[in-house]
């Protein structure tokens, strides 16, 4: 407690966090834009990943050997190679092929057009992002799948129940309680990860706070601050989302859900009101 006393005190008293800059930058509408490109690539990214993640998982799972070498060949190398090396060669993908074209295979081309028309630093963001992300939800999607008892299956089965139906209403519910909490994971992972753009020319809330600190200098710290607060308050939203879905999918596997953080300050409240009864009635 007392090296957390300090550390807020340093906080609060040292001249050089500048809190009366880092107050004026917090809503500038610079930042603001930086942070809804944030928002907006981190959307987009996160349901692409998790879409391609589903249908890679699936492809392991799968009977065919063919999809599940793909599967496989296609984690093994997106979990390797680290994102900013993703983001750099799908940025620079236009070097490789400058036209993207519509023919027969290994004959002529009827129409083409070019890769950066066709694609704008934003969209390669995206891509780059999601073909990163979609590597390791695969494995959370895989691995969820995969904690459902086999006796599950073999019960629906027996029932008559069809495949679709099986892992809709049976497979997916129960697999979600392991999904959810990897999956938010990565989501938190992505939303930090999107500050590894401003080195692809997107200006996203990070970006913004970099090209600011090389006009403004002397705002560095009190930008980087703002950054920091920012994410923080991104990645909470996100927790406190998952609380939730935690806890509707927990439904029939606790006996007693955990209480809601308004539960628990009721609680306390009551609490403290009984304990002061009792001292008071004493």
């Amino acid at each position: 407690m007392v090296i957390v006393a300090q550390l807020v005190h340093g906080f609060a008293t040292n001249p050089f966090y500048d809190w009366e800059r880092f107050g004026y930058w917090l809503f500038r509408p610079v930042i603001l834009q930086g942070l809804l490109k944030t928002l907006e690539i981190t959307a987009y990214a996160a349901v692409l990943s998790l879409l391609l993640g589903i249908l890679l998982a699936m492809a392991r799972l799968s009977s065919v050997p063919l999809l599940r070498a793909f599967s496989w060949t296609y984690v093994w190398i997106f979990r390797s190679v680290p994102l900013m090396v993703v983001l750099i060669f799908v940025y620079n993908f236009s070097a490789l092929y400058s036209d993207l074209g519509i023919g027969i295979p290994f004959g002529p081309i009827f129409a083409s057009v070019g890769i950066n028309d066709l694609l704008p630093v934003t969209v390669m963001a995206v891509i780059g992002l999601s073909l990163n992300e979609s590597a390791f939800a695969a494995e959370v999607v895989r691995s969820g799948i995969l904690s459902v008892d086999q006796g599950q299956h073999e019960a629906a089965a027996a029932l008559g129940i069809p495949k679709g139906r099986q892992f809709r209403r049976i497979v997916l519910p129960q697999a979600l309680r392991t999904i959810v909490p990897s999956y938010v994971n990565l989501l938190i992972g992505l939303i930090k990860g999107t500050s590894l753009i401003y080195y692809v020319s997107v200006l996203d809330l990070f970006g913004q706070v970099q090209s600011m600190g090389s006009t403004y200098p002397t705002d560095i710290i009190p930008l980087l601050l703002v950054a920091s607060v920012w994410y923080l308050i991104l990645t909470s939203i996100v927790s406190i989302v998952q609380f939730y879905v935690e806890r509707h999918y927990s439904k029939g596997a606790l006996r007693t859900l955990p209480p809601t953080p308004l539960q628990k300050v009721r609680a306390g409240l009551k609490g403290l009101t009984g304990h002061l009864g009792r001292r008071a009635a004493a």
